[in-house]
């Protein structure tokens, strides 16, 4: 009997059901059909527009002997580590410090959660003029008499990925804070009353057994920033344009240079695919652990 209550359709069912379709259609149209039409796409001789015919892997050798594509992976490298990394050990210390004072919660939380509301254009736009050396801080710097002070990373060709990394950390460890910080506040208080009566020390308190019940948090951090990492398109082109030169292509750009500017498109489609396969390798282990705790 309760077998068939489980699989029986009432109405309202299948109201639901109808009201979801368009949405799953479009959703399937938009999304998964031009994903797969891509993936062919990389397969192709496409240049200014799509074209069938198969050239197998040519696009993705040529991707892997192109220099500009080289220069975007290193750059992407070094922008997931240090953006990724500092944001979460900043994001961390801001929680603790709120969780631990718990004075001005309310004043300094919405403050260091302010620039996620900010899109990356504005982002990148502001720090482009702050670090620019003719009027941002370097200029400001030498109005105050130290004229020996320098600051132009910007316009650094080895130092202006290192901006781009600045400006996505000021953006996004806010919010890393709040979801430590959401963290901390389910952390068993019992055990924390216990280790304290126990004659348990602030720093051991946290590094033997708060830290370690975050991993939750540490996941849901690392896997938000990673595709933040993955699709830095907005914040690159606002704040240098890939350059100076091509000293912070990234495989975004790369991806929208090499499609919609150099008329290759099927190499474009390859670097999309490949940003694509990084994507779900960062997703699908995080989509697999919420299944099976479920």
């Amino acid at each position: 009997m309760a077998i068939t209550n489980k699989w029986r359709i009432t109405r309202d069912d299948l109201t639901a059901r109808f009201v979801l379709l368009p949405t799953i259609i479009l959703t399937f149209v938009f999304v998964y059909a031009f994903i797969i039409f891509t993936v062919y796409i990389s397969f192709t001789d496409s240049r200014l527009m799509p074209s069938y015919g198969w050239v197998g892997m040519t696009n993705y050798i040529k991707m892997f002997q192109n220099a500009n594509w080289h220069i975007a992976l290193k750059n992407f490298a070094i922008f997931t580590v240090l953006y990724i990394s500092i944001s979460t050990v900043l994001g961390l210390f801001l929680a603790i410090m709120i969780d631990w004072s718990k004075l001005g919660d309310r004043f300094f939380r919405p403050i260091y959660l302010y620039p996620m509301a900010i899109s990356f254009i504005v982002t990148g736009t502001a720090w482009k003029w702050f670090l620019d050396p003719g009027i941002g801080l370097e200029q400001i710097v030498h109005s105050w008499g130290f004229i020996n002070f320098k600051f132009n990373w910007i316009k650094t060709s080895d130092k202006a990925i290192y901006t781009i990394v600045i400006a996505a950390i000021w953006q996004v460890t806010g919010y890393v804070m709040t979801m430590f910080l959401a963290g901390l506040r389910a952390v068993n208080h019992a055990t924390i009353e216990s280790a304290v009566v126990d004659g348990c020390g602030a720093w051991k308190l946290y590094t033997k057994i708060i830290i370690p019940q975050l991993g939750p948090s540490f996941t849901s951090v690392f896997v938000i920033l990673g595709h933040m990492a993955i699709k830095s398109y907005d914040l690159v082109i606002a704040l240098t344009n890939g350059g100076p030169g091509r000293a912070t292509e990234m495989p975004s750009t790369f991806m929208y240079s090499y499609t919609f500017t150099r008329n290759q498109m099927g190499i474009g489609a390859s670097s999309a695919v490949f940003m694509l396969v990084l994507f779900a390798i960062v997703i699908i282990p995080y989509i697999r652990n919420i299944v099976k705790d479920s």
